[in-house]
Parts: C-alpha cells; structure tokens; sequence
C-alpha cells in the first residue's frame, strides 16, 4: 500500500488585519509557547504572504503543563521543523481551528511504507492494481489523482475510465486504482 503525502504544509486563507482583506497564510513552521502559572498555551505560527502579519493557530490552550508529553513540550520550545510540519498538513487540526485550507495550492506525492517515492506511469501500471491510503484525508477528485499517478491528461483517463481501462474506486481512507492493458490504452 501506498500513502498520499502533501509536500508541504496547507496554506489557509484567513482575514488579515494588515491587508485589510482575506489573504493566504503560510506556515512559519515555529511555535508560539505562552506559560501562564500552571497552565500553558501552544500556537503554531501562520504568517500573511503580503504583509507578513502573523496569526496563531491554536494548539494547545489553558492545558496543565503535566498534561502535555514532556518530549512534545521540548519539541515546541526548540521549534521543532517536523513537528510544525506535521501540524501544518493535520486537516483535523484545521477544522478543529474552523479554518479555511487552500486547497487548489495543495501538491502531494505518493510514497511506499518505506518512504521511498513511487515512480509509476500508465505503461509500467498497465495490467496491475495499486492501493493508495489518504492518511491526511486530502480532498481529491479520482480523475485527478489518477492522472498525477499515472502522468497522463484528465482526457485520458476519462477516456480510460469510459472504455473500462481504468478502474477506481474510492472509500474514505483509500483510493484503489486498477489498469486494464489495452491495444488503445495509450491513445
């Protein structure tokens, strides 16, 4: 099985006070940690393209400090880049905050259990299966994943998919993709 992962974190748009309109937000991929007594506040910074205002998306709020895993904790104080990176592309993270992913900005590559990319097309993927797994739970259109994998225009697939070539089917935390070999599976 293959997994679906973005290759970097989701933008989101989200009103600027700087621009005084609705802007794209970038990860700063950097923490904001607030003590406060006994209890602390953890932010992951966004940071306005335009004007570089910056808006911080809540973590972890009014939590006792021996609530949060030590090791996590050492994370955020030392800005950790993996695990600002891993919230960043975290869709429950985002709706728990209710905001709004750019979502036509998001590129995703497909990688094996061992993280290794997978290099595939339509003549190597011909007569064979192919089970990829959603764990972001990235919204995409089959056609479109389908062609990202296989490197070959929507056309085509949706030609494929007509003549029965091509054959997905989708759940909600999988997609599984077979390719049927045909004299006009190229064309």
């Amino acid at each position: 099985m293959y997994k679906i992962i973005p290759n970097q974190s989701f933008a989101i748009i989200h009103n600027c006070s700087g621009c005084s309109s609705k802007s794209r937000y970038i990860n700063t991929n950097r923490f904001r940690v607030n003590a406060n007594g006994n209890k602390l506040d953890v932010w992951l910074i966004y940071q306005c393209e335009k004007c570089k205002h910056t808006y911080n998306i809540s973590i972890y709020e009014r939590q006792k400090v021996s609530k949060i895993p030590q090791t996590e904790y050492q994370l955020f104080i030392e800005n950790d880049m993996d695990l600002a990176k891993n919230f960043g592309r975290s869709m429950q993270f985002f709706t728990r905050n209710k905001l709004e992913i750019e979502s036509d900005s998001i590129t995703y590559s497909f990688f094996d259990e061992q993280e290794e990319e997978l290099k595939a097309d339509l003549e190597i993927m011909a007569n064979s299966s192919i089970t990829l797994s959603n764990p972001y739970g990235l919204k995409l259109r089959p056609e479109k994943l389908a062609s990202d994998l296989l490197k070959c225009s929507r056309s085509q697939i949706k030609k494929m998919l007509e003549n029965q070539n091509l054959i997905i089917n989708q759940s909600n935390k999988s997609i599984q993709i077979q390719i049927n070999k045909s004299e006009s599976l190229s064309g």
